[in-house]
């Protein structure tokens, strides 16, 4: 069984950053996709990031390419989610999904688990 705690939500103007972090319960957590969903008021969840077990490659969601980065550290069974110049729209419940085969985790049914979620707010 994977347990994903993701912590570093809050509340933030627009145009500042936060940075969220998912901690993986588990072994061979190197081993696991991950990846980074988001789910506004009154919509489906979405795909926001993912990356592979190897961290050879990214993957973003077109609306937060070039200001969202995923990173991984394998020795902290760690995945985290630097968000920069936040905007209104990424207002939402951030969610952190791993999948223990290699995949890109850019659809819920790729995911195996889930966290509980961390809630980002930004302010105009």
């Amino acid at each position: 069984q994977v347990q994903l705690v993701e912590s570093g939500g809050g509340v933030v103007q627009t145009g500042g950053s936060l940075r969220l972090s998912c901690a993986a319960s588990g072994r061979s957590f190197n081993n696991y996709a991950m990846g980074w969903f988001r789910q506004a008021p009154g919509k489906e969840r979405e795909f926001v990031a993912a990356i592979r077990w190897s961290s050879t490659k990214q993957y973003y969601t077109d609306s937060v390419e070039g200001r969202f980065t995923i990173s991984r550290d394998n020795a902290k069974n760690t995945v985290d989610l630097q968000m920069n110049n936040l905007k209104v729209e990424d207002t939402a419940v951030y969610y952190c999904a791993a999948a223990r085969y290699d995949t890109v985790i850019v659809a819920d049914n790729k995911a195996e688990y889930w966290g509980r979620g961390t809630q980002v707010t930004v302010s105009s």
